[in-house]
């Protein structure tokens, strides 16, 4: 073991090596901290960006209660609102009977004048067609949506949405859906009552009145004294 005054000398005599040593290891722990700061504002930037930044996207979708009825279904599933959103629809296949698709589309007006605002969540639908006619070229039909569009911080986004028809072959639906199905059951409810109201429909009710009662309390007395007689003989 040496003692104090070796360990000194040691010092002493290696004291240059000893202190570039100590600062390499100073500046790699500096390094190392800088790149770790910078990976951290890095990501802290991204999630900012993210908390403002606008997402559209565009499917299509049958309507609840028929599945042969589509139309465009349009969401900003992004956190921050999209400014001055606009599209453009084109055709990759399907010929005649597209350019028939993108019309019937396109009677929305949002697909021709586009959105000023649309707000995180906020959605919006286009004007349908049905597949029950023409279906055979429909079907086989496949478009393209350019949608444009900026965030609040101004930044432009240029996306682009493919509708394939032919993914919805195949597709069946048994029955409507739940919420329809409430839907019709509360009108009719609605309906219901509106007629009671107003006095077109006439509730049938039957009073059970004072005498009822006592008449059923007599016949249960009746009863009961009777099946104690029975025991008794």
């Amino acid at each position: 073991m040496m003692s104090t005054s070796e360990v000194l000398n040691f010092l002493n005599t290696n004291s240059g090596a000893l202190t570039v040593l100590f600062t390499g290891v100073v500046t790699i722990s500096i390094v190392v901290y800088s790149i770790l700061t910078g990976k951290l504002v890095s990501e802290t930037t991204k999630m900012r960006q993210v908390q403002t930044e606008p997402k559209i996207e565009i499917t299509i979708k049958p309507f609840d209660f028929a599945i042969n009825v589509v139309r465009l279904h349009v969401k900003n599933i992004g956190l921050g609102p999209a400014i001055n959103v606009t599209f453009n629809l084109k055709i990759i296949s399907g010929e005649q009977i597209a350019q028939t698709l993108v019309d019937e589309f396109a009677k929305a007006n949002l697909l021709k004048i586009g959105l000023k605002y649309f707000g995180p969540g906020q959605e919006r639908y286009s004007h349908y067609t049905e597949l029950t006619q023409q279906y055979s070229e429909k079907i086989e039909s496949v478009l393209i949506i350019e949608t444009s569009y900026k965030s609040t911080t101004d930044v432009k986004y240029i996306e682009q949405s493919i509708i394939d028809m032919p993914e919805l072959k195949g597709a069946y639906q048994l029955g409507t859906s739940n919420l329809y199905s409430m839907a019709k059951s509360l009108e009719k409810i609605q309906k219901d009552i509106s007629h009671i109201v107003s006095g077109h429909k006439k509730i049938s009710a039957q009073i059970y009145t004072s005498e009822d009662r006592k008449k059923e309390k007599e016949d249960l007395r009746a009863f009961i004294a009777k099946n104690q007689d029975r025991h008794k003989k």
